[in-house]
């Protein structure tokens, strides 16, 4: 195998680890966004529900990259 493979392959499996950390987050804001809209404080949810957004738009584009890596 050469070094640039090598590279490749260690580069996605750090990135599949960040993926794994960002679905987590995701999981762990969708339980703190449940429970801030069970107690009335909407805007707080709705701008954690915009963090969630952001973290599952991210998570596609990491994924993407990962599967090129995992390809070349």
């Amino acid at each position: 195998m050469s070094d640039n493979s090598e590279a490749r392959i260690a580069t996605a499996d750090a990135l599949t680890l960040l993926l794994h950390n960002q679905h987590a987050i995701c999981a762990a804001i969708e339980e703190v966004t449940k429970w801030l809209s069970e107690n009335g404080v909407e805007i707080v949810a709705a701008n954690a529900i915009g963090a969630m957004q952001t973290l599952d738009r991210n998570a596609q584009d990491i994924t993407g990259a990962i599967m090129r890596l995992r390809h070349l």
